[in-house]
């Protein structure tokens, strides 16, 4: 499927520190052995201007269930070590509700670590007045978008298929758990920030392994389960500016829902982990909760950060809104963990 695409591109200074990295045990030599495998793009490789590799806006037409197309939207940062020729891992990188990829993308930062790692992140926009995901497994059109996001994604640029993986704050959290359920066989591991879910329903065509990161005083997503009246407070997702308590059609288990420690063992049990979880401290405020023993390599790992707000780890954007979204921890980096567990990760099955 072709999808009619327009660039256009901005630029944007990040500054980001060097901080505590906590590196998957062993594995690094399975995933040594995994091969690239090589998107079409690669078949035809073009020169890449440099003018446009960091934070190009593309636009892309997504047909819809009515048959009449979407023009939907990510930017796009590209490595300038990238040849064209040569395959490169991928990274999709989801914003939360409300906050929108141009927020989004100053947040994790995450193409600073891409630049230096060699991966191409990709920071796509939600749908709406106020930006969101839908995560409904069977429905959702914004899967359907990035589905198609990444067909097109695959046919202009030299990707390793073995070595796409997702990531995602908050609600965007919600989408990256729903799209390890729907796309597995597309996304090799994924990192969930202040947003893991087992979503009900979820037959994954194989395990997925995950790492998480959650704060103990989220007061959006609650580490004991459900949205906290942080949550609740946000915009209604139709922009009519009433609140999302008042906005009406939330499940109960959106403010009752089960705790962040249930659902890590969910995902474990649904990997086929082992049912006793490893704890082990890792920096002055964080803690790590392992499971392994799982199929395919599937390890399940939870970073706990003990006081920890709505927040993405090591960000000092995020540092710099703590009035909004609480305490960051700047002990570990987000980044760099959710990485190496990618590079311990990549996808050994063939499509």
């Amino acid at each position: 499927m072709r999808h009619r695409i327009v660039r256009t591109s901005f630029a944007v200074l990040i500054a980001a520190g060097t901080l505590a990295v906590v590196s998957p045990a062993g594995a690094a030599t399975a995933a040594a052995k995994v091969k690239a495998r090589p998107s079409a793009g690669c078949s035809s490789p073009r020169a890449i201007d440099p003018a446009r590799t960091v934070d190009t806006e593309v636009r892309v037409s997504v047909p819809g269930q009515t048959g009449e197309y979407a023009t939907r939207w990510y930017y796009e940062n590209v490595p300038t070590t990238a040849t064209g020729s040569k395959p490169v891992p991928l990274v999709v990188d989801l914003h939360g509700y409300s906050e929108g990829a141009t927020v989004h993308r100053l947040m994790s930062a995450l193409s600073k670590l891409g630049e230096t790692e060699g991966f191409i992140t990709i920071t796509p926009q939600g749908q709406g007045p106020v930006p969101r995901w839908d995560t409904a497994l069977e429905t959702s059109p914004d899967i359907a978008f990035i589905e198609a996001m990444l067909d097109q994604i695959e046919s202009e640029r030299c990707i390793d298929r073995n070595r796409v993986f997702v990531t995602g704050l908050s609600n965007g959290g919600f989408m990256t758990s729903a799209l390890a359920c729907t796309a597995a066989d597309r996304f090799a591991a994924a990192a969930p920030v202040a947003g893991i879910q087992t979503p009900k329903g979820c037959k994954p065509a194989r395990p997925v392994p995950v790492v998480a990161f959650h704060g103990t005083d989220d007061d959006f997503v609650s580490y004991t389960g459900g949205l906290g009246d942080a949550a609740l407070n946000l915009p209604a997702a139709d922009g009519s500016g009433k609140r999302l308590s008042d906005s009406g059609g939330l499940p109960k288990e959106a403010t009752a829902g089960p705790s962040v420690p249930r659902i890590t063992k969910a995902w474990a049990k649904r990997n086929g982990c082992g049912t006793t979880a490893r704890s082990k401290k890792v920096s002055s405020d964080v803690t790590r909760i392992s499971y392994s023993g799982c199929r395919a390599r599937s390890d399940v790992q939870l970073h706990r950060i003990t006081d920890g707000g709505h927040t993405w780890p090591g960000s000092e954007f995020s540092a710099g809104v703590s009035a909004i979204v609480g305490r960051t921890t700047m002990t570990i980096d987000a980044n760099e963990i959710m990485w190496r567990f990618f590079e311990a990760h990549p996808l050994a099955t063939k499509r």
